[in-house]
């Protein structure tokens, strides 16, 4: 039986895999950029949204969206290390 979940299910951090330079790449709580200046890096920002995060403490699925979030996380920076 599939279990329906918040449209914001496993959205806690944005795809990691595809980046977007000089743009904010907005998850639910969190948020990162990564700024270039012609070939290099010249910046980085993280960002997390508190009210957001106080929203997915709330949440009865808190606990397993985020281990969701944290699964597609670590299997990002594998293939990301490839």
């Amino acid at each position: 039986m599939k279990q329906e979940h918040k449209a914001c299910y496993g959205t806690m951090f944005h795809d990691t895999l595809h980046i977007d330079t000089n743009h904010a790449m907005k998850g639910k709580v969190f948020s990162f950029e990564v700024d270039s200046k012609g070939l290099g890096v010249s910046g980085r920002l993280v960002k997390t949204d508190i009210a957001e995060w106080d929203d997915c403490l709330a949440c009865p699925e808190f606990e397993h969206c985020y281990k969701l979030c944290m699964a597609r996380l670590a299997l990002e920076a594998a293939v990301a290390s490839r």
